[in-house]
């Protein structure tokens, strides 16, 4: 299989293994204890069916929407992830080089391997920063300044990482950032030596906004899990939340939110968006999926919040689904992660080109001119 082969985001996954030790693609592809939910995320937008429209005239189609404050081409986002460099040596470059040819945000972590300040400087694309709140409120403080310098479009305050997820892949594979060799690890390294060799041979692996602040992941070695546990606030709360938003001053979103009460609440503290997400099924096992509530959140507080449907994602379909129950847009990070790393920028943007050719496709199928179009009309839940 090659590139050229990928066309869709199951095709991209399996090339991503065969290009990735076990450690590294184990990390994308796992999730929390059972992985029930990780499943869920995806299996919940099959038991709900597309009902088309005909005749509509479909000829010239509109797929742009407005996401915090800004017009994108695509009603689908990268969402912020960490670790770029681990999966391709082009990292965060790739990614938003790729996002910028498309017209669509581009979102950073904090364990970002590239600095806020050169993303400013690169990116023309709208660009979103995922804010981990740290013990270190230096730390936390600093990159939300830096944020302001290097012009970021939003900030997200990443709100269900208050304890680290027991992600049981990662346990098994000794997976580790920056990665740790062992003697179960060695093998796989030794068999993918192109990607050996990147890591080895490029500049050196590092999180750009954090190492001026803490070693842990950068020049010491630690699981995500355990760096959530160990260097986040556990003691975060709304008001935490919503001095962060005063700090900030612009478009303002909440990643983590599954409940109605607490999308209420993010509205109260001046939040502009919330992600209906639940990290990818990487935190707590057992929880609903986002499509799962999606159409119970936007009732509660769509006319007064953007609401964004964040997981499980790997079709155009899923997209029109979220769209059509309420969803101002929709982000996801494997559905990338995988085309990263199995062709660096190229991948991504084949794997960006597939969706815009699906959502397309499934607009002019659905009869839907433009993404106002698609409404609640057109789902029936079984």
């Amino acid at each position: 299989m090659n590139l050229d082969q990928c066309y869709n985001t199951q095709q991209f996954r399996r090339l991503a293994r065969r290009r990735l030790p076990g450690p590294i693609f184990h990390y994308i592809d796992g999730a929390a204890d059972d992985e029930v939910t990780y499943r869920r995320n995806t299996e919940a937008y099959e038991e709900c069916d597309l009902v088309p429209s005909v005749l509509a005239g479909v000829e010239t189609i509109d797929m742009s929407t407005v996401v915090m404050g800004k017009r994108v081409d695509l009603p689908l986002f990268l969402a912020p992830t960490a670790l770029q460099r681990l999966f391709h040596h082009q990292g965060e470059a790739a990614v938003g080089a790729a996002a910028e040819k498309f017209n669509t945000w581009f979102g950073i972590s904090s364990l970002a391997t590239a600095s806020i300040e050169t993303v400013g400087e690169t990116v023309k694309s709208p660009k979103l920063f995922q804010l981990y709140y740290h013990k270190d409120k230096g730390l936390t403080n600093s990159m939300i300044e830096r944020c302001k310098d290097a012009n970021f479009d939003a900030l997200a305050l990443t709100v269900d990482t208050i304890v680290g997820g027991n992600r049981e892949r990662d346990l098994v594979t000794g997976f580790t950032s920056p990665p740790r060799l062992t003697l179960k690890s060695a093998l796989s390294f030794a068999t993918h030596p192109g990607w050996t060799l990147n890591y080895l041979l490029r500049p050196s692996f590092e999180l750009s906004n954090l190492k001026d602040h803490v070693e842990e992941g950068s020049n010491i070695s630690l699981s995500v899990s355990d760096y959530f546990s160990t260097m986040l606030d556990q003691s975060m709360d709304w008001k935490a939340a919503e001095d962060v938003r005063r700090q900030w001053g612009k478009q303002f979103c909440l990643k983590g939110i599954m409940s109605v009460d607490d999308a209420r609440r993010a509205v109260d503290i001046g939040a502009t968006a919330i992600m209906v997400s639940n990290h990818g099924g990487r935190q707590l096992d057992g929880s609903r999926a986002p499509f799962d509530q999606l159409a119970e959140i936007v009732d509660a507080v769509g006319d007064r919040i953007e609401v964004i449907c964040d997981g499980g994602i790997k079709r155009g379909t899923h997209v029109l689904k979220a769209l059509s129950a309420g969803a101002t847009a929709c982000s996801g990070g494997r559905l990338y992660l995988y085309a990263l790393a199995a062709a660096g920028q190229a991948g991504v943007e084949k794997t960006l080109s597939n969706f815009r050719a699906e959502i397309e496709r499934g607009m002019k199928l659905m009869g839907a001119q433009s993404v106002a179009d698609l409404t609640r009309q057109n789902l029936r839940y079984r």
